[in-house]
This record gives structure tokens, sequence and C-alpha cells, in this order.
């Protein structure tokens, strides 16, 4: 056996050791409970849920991203997107106060959950986190519409979910679609005809 096969083994070790301490790590994913629930009103989701349902929303949407957007790229970055909140906690959109303290916390947590990673790979999951946090490219943008598109829908399908509970407003929500709509215009008016029909239905506060 080669000196350098001596060397490359306890590094392979450790690599190894730092992927399975990440890969433990995020499974407390499945814990942190959101405010939506599943379009069935059964149950709050999670957030891996979360994130597994909106991988499935890219490939399947795929024709509405922007020309040319990565979509590998994009299911990437919607599975990595929420692993913070094991440490910062779900954010309601609606909650202008957290909404304000939330970076602060999600940066500390970005910086703690991705570093357990190897140093590429922490690299190269941070970049995807800042990337989609950003929305500075077409597939950040559409990744983001998609994350904003996934509890419109299920609002609209059980009678206003958490709009109604926290006496959330069509305005408030109009601010949302916007997002929406930078990422995929489809999408976008998509999302407007939901949030028009659940104030028709008087699921949605005009």
């Amino acid at each position: 056996m080669t000196t350098a096969h001596h060397q490359n083994r306890p590094h392979a070790q450790s690599r190894l050791h730092d992927q399975i301490a990440f890969l433990l790590e995020i499974d407390k994913l499945k814990r942190v409970i959101r405010r939506n629930t599943l379009i069935d009103g059964s149950r709050r989701e999670n957030d891996a849920e979360h994130s597994w349902h909106l991988g499935m929303f890219a490939l399947v949407m795929a024709e509405h991203a922007p020309p040319g957007a990565d979509l590998d790229r994009v299911v990437r970055m919607l599975l990595v997107h929420d692993i913070v909140e094991i440490d910062a906690g779900d954010t309601f959109i609606y909650d202008q106060a957290a909404v304000e303290a939330q970076p602060g916390l999600e940066q500390a947590a970005a910086d703690r959950i991705f570093g357990l990673l190897p140093p590429e790979q922490a690299a190269e999951f941070r970049a995807l986190w800042d990337e989609f946090e950003e929305r500075r490219t077409p597939e950040a943008r559409f990744a983001k519409a998609l994350d904003r598109l996934a509890p419109i829908m299920a609002n609209h399908h059980n009678e206003g979910g958490t709009w109604s509970l926290y006496k959330v407003t069509a305005r408030q929500v109009r601010e949302k679609v916007a997002i929406i709509e930078e990422g995929s215009p489809t999408l976008g008016a998509f999302a407007v005809d939901l949030v028009e029909t659940s104030v028709a239905r008087g699921h949605l506060t005009p």
C-alpha cells in the first residue's frame, strides 16, 4: 500500500464523516412546521415536505420557466432553500416584524449548517442558497416564484386557509404575486386568477 493511499484514507473518512453529519442534521427539517396546511387542510405541512413539493413543481412547471433556465439548478436551489429554518424557524411572510428579523437569523444558520459539509460542498450549497435569496438570476427568480405560488394554491383550495386564520387581505397577497410574475409571467397570471377567485368566493378579504 502506497504512502499516498495511507494519506488519502483519513481524508476520505473525514469527508464522509462531514457529509453524514450534514445529512443527520438536515433530518431536523422534517420537524420544522410551517403555517400553511396541506392542500386538503388536514394538517400543517413541514419544511421537508414543502421542499420536496417545490422540486416537483419545478419539474412539472418547467415549460413556464424563463427561456434557457437551468432547471437542474432550480431544483437544487429549492432543495436547499429552507434548510436554514432548522435554526431560524419558519417565518410567516405576512408578519412584518418576523420578516425584518429573518435575514440575520438565516445568515447565521446558513453559516453553521452548510459549514458542516466538506469545504467545496459547503461553498456550493451556500452559493445556491445565496442565489435563491438574492433573486438575481432567472433560475432564482423562477424558484422564488414557485415558493410563493405553492401556499397560494394551498389556501385557494382549502377555503382561505392561513389567509382566513391570520386575517390576511387580498392587497397583501397581491404584493407576493408580484414576485411570482417576476419569475414567470404565466404563473403570475395564474396566481392573480387564484387570488381574485378566492376574493369572489369570500375566502380572502378584499
